[in-house]
């Protein structure tokens, strides 16, 4: 049996893919979580093989989420889910230490499918993300120049974080969080966190909900 944590800030959504998950016979689902911050404690407790994380959730979120519960135990495999399909959103999924990227368009035997692919050691990228990722591979993507801590300050702050939330969230000072805030600024080229967000809606790095 492979023991699996679903991790989603939507209960209806969280509680489906539970289901869905549990009608495999190779498949148990031994807790749900919320956010990113109780799928680090249920990790710590439970020690799941697998966590089907989602991406975008209040606090943390799913990319720190995942950076966390692999220094738990790097045993535990990641699998993120998310309506982002983009190249750079999937560099920072496997820079994070995931070891699939599902998009939520995919069905849900594809989600099983990559669960058992990262029990059994292997990586699984879902067709669609993998194209892009293919499409975009020599694309000039300025983001791919920031470090993975750049990258995660990059993306609260497009997020709207202030400086002390971030400093809390990743327990880092807030001098230090403005040193890589401005050394994004430097490497992107722009001069604000509004120039900064604009850069990353046209390089399909932020998702746009329609439904707001």
């Amino acid at each position: 049996m492979i023991d699996v944590l679903v991790v989603d800030d939507h209960d209806l959504i969280r509680a489906g893919i539970a289901r869905m998950l549990q009608d495999d016979v190779s498949i148990n689902v031994i807790g749900e979580s919320d956010s990113g911050e109780n799928a680090i404690d249920s990790a710590q407790s439970h020690k799941p093989d697998v966590v089907l994380m989602d991406i975008k959730m209040p606090g943390i979120g799913g990319i720190e989420a995942t950076r966390r519960i692999k220094k738990v135990s790097d045993d535990i495999k990641v699998v993120v889910v998310s309506a982002l399909t983009d190249s750079p959103s999937a560099q920072r999924v496997l820079d994070s230490g995931a070891s699939a990227y599902v998009s939520k368009n995919s069905h849900i035997s594809e989600m099983i499918k990559a669960v058992k692919k990262v029990h059994a050691g292997e990586r699984y990228i879902s067709p669609d993300i993998a194209q892009n990722m293919a499409l975009n591979e020599s694309s000039n993507d300025p983001f791919s120049e920031l470090s993975s801590r750049e990258k995660q300050i990059a993306e609260m702050i497009m997020e709207c974080r202030k400086v002390q939330e971030i400093s809390d969230v990743l327990c880092l000072s807030p001098k230090t969080v403005n040193s890589y805030r401005y050394r994004v600024f430097e490497k992107l080229g722009v001069t604000s966190d509004v120039g900064l967000t604009l850069m990353a809606l046209k390089h399909g790095l932020l998702e746009v909900d329609a439904t707001e």
